[in-house]
C-alpha cells in the first residue's frame, strides 16, 4: 500500500462504526422522532411491532405511547420507500424521500405488473385513484374494484398496485398503533399531511444522511439501502467533503469526516434487534454485523427477517416476542452457539426490558444452542 492509499478498516472496525451510528453501542435519550429521522426511517411492513422494538433497542425511556402518539398526530407516517418496502418515517422525510425513491417503485411496478398494465393510460388511472383515496382512506381491496369498474378487462389487484407505486400513499391509523389492529387503509401523503412533496429533493443529501447512519460504506452499500442505482457519481461528487477507506477486500468506502469510528476492540453490549431492522438490510456486504453462515437463519427464503440477538457486535441468534393463548407474553431466544453465563444474564436482562415495554409477561426463555 502506498502512502496515499486509503487506510484499511477491518470487518470488526466497520461493525463497531455501524453499531455506534445506530446507537446500538450505547442507548440515547433522543426523542423517537429524532431517532427515526437520524435512521432515515425504520422498516415497517410487519405491523406494528418492528419499529417499536427497533426504537426500544436504541432509546432509553421509550414507551409505546410515544410512537403511537407521533403516528396519530401525523408527525410520522408509514409509506413505501427504500427498496419499495413500507417504512416509518418523519413527515418531512416522507415528503422529501418519496420523490427520490420514486424510480424504485416505478421499476418494481414494471417488473411485477408490467404485462397486466400494458396499454393502460396510467396518468388517467393515477388521477382517478387520487380522487378516490383523498375522498377517504381505502384499502387496496376496496380500491382495486373501484378502478376496475371503468376498466373491466383489467386485474383489480394490478390497478391497486399501480396506485401504490405511482402515488405517495401513506397508511393511516389505526394501522401501526401499538396494541391495535386494522387493515392497511391508504390516502395520499399530500392529503394526510396538508403539504406538497418536495419539488427539488437532493440525492447528495440522501447519500450524506445514509453515511451518517450506516457508514463507512461503498457505492454498492448505498444502492442496497435505498434501491436506487447509478449512485457512484453522487459519492464521487461528494468526495471532496468525505474521507475514504478500503475494506479488507479492497473495496472503496466513503464516510463523513467527523462521524464516529470506534476502535475495533470497543465493547459491544448484548442487544435484541427488531425483526426487519435496517441494521441487517442496508449494506451489500452485511458481514460487519451478520456472519455469512448465519444469514439464512435470520433471513428466510420468503422474505421474513427475524429478530436478531447481537453478542459482541455480531448476530449470534434470533429471538421473538410470543403471545400465548391466555395473553401471556414470552421472549424466546434461539442462540446459534453456546452462551456464556455473563452473556446469558445480559440476554435475560434485554428480554425482560422488552417484556416490560410490552406490558409484562411470563419471562425470558433461552433455548438450547441451535447448531
Amino acid at each position: 500500500m502506498s502512502p496515499g492509499d486509503p487506510a484499511v478498516l477491518g470487518t470488526r472496525a466497520l461493525g463497531r462504526a455501524l453499531l455506534a451510528r445506530q446507537h446500538l453501542l450505547a442507548r440515547t435519550t433522543a426523542t423517537p422522532a429524532a431517532m427515526i429521522g437520524h435512521l432515515g426511517g425504520l422498516q415497517a411492513q410487519a405491523a406494528p411491532q418492528p419499529p417499536y422494538l427497533g426504537l426500544l433497542a436504541r432509546l432509553d425511556g421509550f414507551t409505546p405511547e410515544q410512537l403511537s402518539g407521533l403516528i396519530e398526530r401525523r408527525e410520522v407516517v408509514r409509506i413505501a420507500l427504500q427498496r419499495s418496502t413500507i417504512h416509518l418515517v418523519t413527515a418531512e422525510d416522507c415528503l422529501t424521500l418519496r420523490p427520490l425513491i420514486q424510480p424504485v417503485l416505478t421499476q418494481g411496478l414494471r417488473n411485477s405488473y408490467g404485462k397486466r398494465l400494458a396499454g393502460l393510460d396510467l396518468d388517467a388511472l393515477v388521477a382517478e385513484a387520487r380522487v378516490l383515496l383523498e375522498e377517504r382512506p381505502r384499502t387496496f381491496q376496496e380500491l382495486g374494484p373501484l378502478l376496475a369498474a371503468t376498466r373491466p378487462d383489467r386485474d383489480p389487484a394490478a390497478l391497486a398496485q399501480a396506485a401504490r407505486c405511482l402515488l405517495p400513499l401513506v397508511q393511516v391509523p389505526p394501522r401501526g398503533l401499538w396494541g391495535k389492529g386494522g387493515a392497511a387503509a391508504h390516502t395520499t401523503a399530500e392529503a394526510w399531511l396538508g403539504r406538497p412533496l418536495d419539488p427539488a429533493p437532493s440525492l447528495d443529501a440522501l447519500a450524506l444522511r445514509y453515511l451518517a447512519a450506516f457508514g463507512p460504506a461503498s457505492v454498492a452499500d448505498l444502492q442496497k439501502w435505498c434501491g436506487l442505482s447509478r449512485l457512484a457519481a453522487v459519492l464521487k461528487r461528494l468526495a471532496p467533503q468525505l474521507v475514504t477507506f478500503r475494506d479488507e477486500q479492497g473495496r472503496l468506502l466513503y464516510d463523513l469526516p467527523d462521524a464516529p469510528r470506534p476502535d475495533a476492540d470497543t465493547p459491544a453490549p448484548v442487544r435484541l434487534v427488531a425483526p426487519f431492522d435496517n441494521l441487517l438490510l442496508s449494506h451489500a456486504d452485511r458481514t460487519r454485523v451478520l456472519p455469512e453462515e448465519y444469514r439464512g437463519r435470520v433471513m428466510t427464503p420468503n422474505g421474513i427477517v427475524l429478530g436478531s440477538l447481537l453478542v459482541n457486535g455480531l448476530v449470534a441468534g434470533s429471538w421473538e416476542l410470543t403471545e400465548g393463548r391466555g395473553g401471556g407474553r414470552t421472549v424466546v431466544v434461539h442462540p446459534f452457539g453456546a452462551v456464556t453465563p455473563a452473556d446469558r444474564g445480559a440476554v435475560e436482562a434485554e428480554g425482560e426490558r422488552v417484556l416490560a415495554f410490552a406490558g409484562g409477561g411470563d419471562g425470558v426463555r433461552i433455548e438450547a444452542a441451535d447448531r
